[in-house]
């Protein structure tokens, strides 16, 4: 009997949101109705991919240009879907992965000046344009998210969440819209609640890909 094709879910947001807390806790609720699942994050997944990630979170915040940016996320990218995104899809599992390429589309793209149309034609030349089936995108107050991004990095924040509070409005109001350009694809989980109040949320938000 053919295996079948596993489900791709992606969690996106701003810095301090809350995504790889929820992916844990997806993941949970997933493996305990007897699903296969893969937790995987970006940039990285792989040692390759892994590497870049290395490249592009550290150094100075003026280290690479948006364009570089963009070729690095686009080159880790296609490492980490050749080397585990796929292979797991055709195993049968579950596949959760905190950040896909809709942050290279608010971060390098709407953030930072490349066009959407150059971060979707690098996405489509690396990984084949392989997009999930469900992307939840976890949103709170710019307010609360910096604090929650404080709390976890004090004074050792990456190149991106270093930023300035006018780069980190234009990734959430890029994520929003990016919502609400595709609402078959997306569910918008807002995360102000208690992480058991928000994890009920999310497990809601993709119940009936369950069915």
């Amino acid at each position: 009997m053919a295996v079948s094709p596993g489900r791709f879910i992606t969690l996106e947001g701003g810095e301090g949101v809350g995504k790889s807390t929820q992916l844990r806790r997806l993941a949970e609720h997933l493996r305990g109705i007897g699903l296969e699942v893969v937790e995987t994050r970006e940039p990285g997944g792989t040692a390759g991919a892994e590497a870049i990630r290395a490249l592009l979170l550290g150094g100075e915040a003026d280290r690479w240009n948006a364009r570089a940016e963009t070729l690095l996320f686009a080159a880790a990218r296609s490492d980490h879907v050749e080397r585990v995104i796929r292979p797991a899809l055709a195993a049968g599992a579950w596949v959760l992965c905190d950040r896909y390429v809709d942050s290279s589309r608010a971060y390098q793209a709407a953030a930072s000046g490349i066009g959407d149309v150059d971060v979707m034609a690098a996405h489509r030349v690396g990984s084949g344009g392989l997009m999930p089936d469900r992307t939840l995108l976890l949103t709170v107050s710019l307010e609360i998210a910096q604090a929650r991004a404080m709390l976890r990095d004090g004074e050792e924040a990456d190149r991106f969440g270093a930023r300035g509070l006018a780069f980190h409005q234009s990734v959430a109001a890029a994520f929003v819209r990016f919502a609400a350009e595709e609402p078959e694809r997306f569910r918008v989980v807002n995360t102000d609640a208690d992480q058991d109040a928000v994890a009920a949320r999310v497990a809601a938000a993709v119940a009936d890909m369950l069915r």
